[in-house]
This record gives C-alpha cells, sequence and structure tokens, in this order.
C-alpha cells in the first residue's frame, strides 16, 4: 500500500519547474491515484454513485513551480471544480483531505447559504476539523475556533470566495509510518464530510 513519506515533502525545495514535476510525477502522482482508486470505491458504495479520479498536471505553468499539488474526486468524469468535490493533496508542511468549492462553482451562493443554514451538520465533526478560504495559500484555521459564519457569508457574497472543510496530516505525524492507519483516517475524514458533500450536491443538481 502507498503512504506519502518525508521525502515527498521534500520535493516541494526541488528548484525549476521540470525537476519539480519530474519528482511530482514519480513520487506523489502515483499515491493520488492508488488512494483515490480506493475512496472512490468506498465513497461509491456509499453514496450509490460514481465517482471519478483527476489529478492536477499543472499544465498551464510554463516558469514557476507549484508550490502544492493535490488530486480530486468527483461525480464528473471531465473536469471537477464546477462542483463540490473531494481534494487529497499536499502542502510542503501537511497532507489535506478536502471538501472542496473552488473557483466559482455552481450555485455557490445556493451552497453557502445551505451551508447556513444547517449550522449542526458542522457542530457534529471532530475537533481535528480544519478550514481554508483561499485554496492558493497554506494558512488553515481549526473549525472549533473559526468564525464560520463570517466564512460562510464571505463564500457567499465574494465572488473569489471559497470554502474547503477536512483534515490534515502534518509530515511529522507519526500515523504516516502506518499507511493502513493513514489510509483508513483519511477515508474516515470523507466519510465525515458526506452530509456537507451530500448537502451541497443537492443545490448543484
Amino acid at each position: 500500500m502507498l503512504m506519502f513519506t518525508e521525502k515527498d515533502f521534500e520535493i516541494f525545495t526541488i528548484e525549476g519547474l521540470d525537476a519539480r514535476m519530474t519528482e511530482i510525477r514519480a513520487e506523489i502522482q502515483p499515491k493520488f491515484q492508488e488512494l483515490d482508486e480506493y475512496f472512490a470505491q468506498e465513497l461509491s458504495q456509499q453514496l450509490d454513485t460514481e465517482f471519478f479520479v483527476h489529478i492536477a498536471q499543472h499544465r498551464r505553468r510554463t516558469v514557476y513551480p507549484p508550490a502544492n499539488t493535490w488530486s480530486a474526486l468527483s461525480q464528473k468524469k471531465r473536469g471537477y471544480k464546477m462542483e463540490a468535490h473531494f481534494q487529497l493533496g499536499i502542502w510542503p508542511e501537511y497532507l489535506f483531505m478536502w471538501l472542496s468549492l473552488i473557483d466559482n462553482p455552481k450555485n455557490e451562493k445556493e451552497i453557502a447559504q445551505a451551508f447556513l443554514d444547517h449550522p449542526a451538520l458542522f457542530e457534529q465533526l471532530p475537533e481535528d476539523f480544519y478550514v481554508s478560504i483561499d485554496h492558493t495559500q497554506p494558512e488553515i484555521v481549526r473549525l472549533s475556533e473559526l468564525d464560520l459564519e463570517k466564512s460562510l457569508l464571505r463564500f457567499r457574497d465574494v465572488k473569489k470566495g471559497e470554502f474547503q472543510i477536512g483534515r490534515i496530516i502534518k509530515k511529522e505525524a507519526a500515523i504516516l509510518a502506518t499507511p493502513e492507519k493513514a489510509r483508513a483516517y483519511m477515508l474516515d475524514t470523507y466519510k465525515q464530510l458526506v452530509p456537507l458533500y451530500e448537502l451541497a450536491i443537492a443545490q448543484q443538481n
């Protein structure tokens, strides 16, 4: 079973677009593929719908190497950003498992309002959940310390507003030494997010 190691986090210290992308393709993307195929199978059974794996290729980059990289699980075979989707990705300091709403997804105002109308779905999440309001930056806030209403209003009312929620695994976390435990933790994260995912998708259908 493939799992991320310290070597994967160090890839982001490699200078140059081509050199860094070579290592991302060789080391990180096969892990995305194997893990996401497993998560897709599990979530497909739970939600009775097919999920497709998308792996970021960073093809638009011509000079600067990516500061992070990610993959996505979506019900759409082509593209994923237009709908609520699950993300698995890596920054130099941590892995992330998000329910992701970025880049002006379809009916984002309706999704934000539905989230505002169902605070109990957030209250039932475990203590170790985080929120990101900008997918291009590594800064995140623990859900228990977040002004959730303010963040959701920003997602609803600001054109470039985003909302991502889930868990992280820090690069030094002991759980990464036990791939089975790390994978189970990742899958549990997505399963905890299913009620929010279903609510978001309902606004998009």
